[in-house]
């Protein structure tokens, strides 16, 4: 007896499980035609956001604020000048100029200073002459 009971509760609750999903289906079915009906009847249903301009715009900022900012930036002293469009930079060298000078004159008095290690058949350059700015610096 107690098996005939088992079995006939598992048959009624096998039951009720297989009703639901056809109910849950039914009121499932309703709610997306209802849905479907709605959006059918949208305005612009097919038109994507933004397609037809832009969406309106709420400000968040004080207009006061905005407006005092404004103003200030307006009245700023060079607010649309890039640097170095009104001249060069001052130039403060860090070095002593008279070294700077008897490096370029030794640099550009150098008998093999057009030629590169990489321009005579990958060979090193090693100049036999004497640079003349050189000698005039170690004669004095």
């Amino acid at each position: 007896m107690k098996t005939s009971q088992i079995t006939l509760a598992a048959a009624l609750a096998l039951l009720a499980f297989a009703s639901l999903p056809a109910q849950a289906q039914q009121r499932t079915r309703e709610a997306v035609e209802a849905e479907a009906i709605a959006a059918a009847h949208a305005k612009d249903q097919n038109v994507t956001r933004g397609s037809r301009g832009a969406d309106p715009f709420t400000s968040t900022a004080d207009p006061e604020a905005v407006y005092k900012q404004a103003v200030d930036t307006a009245h700023a002293p060079n607010q649309n000048v890039t640097r170095g469009s009104r001249g060069p930079d001052p130039f403060t060298s860090s070095r002593d100029p008279e070294q700077v000078y008897r490096e370029a004159m030794a640099t550009a008095a150098a008998p093999d200073q057009n030629v590169t290690s990489g321009s005579r058949v990958n060979s090193k350059v090693i100049s036999t002459m004497q640079n003349p700015v050189l000698q005039s610096a170690q004669g004095k």
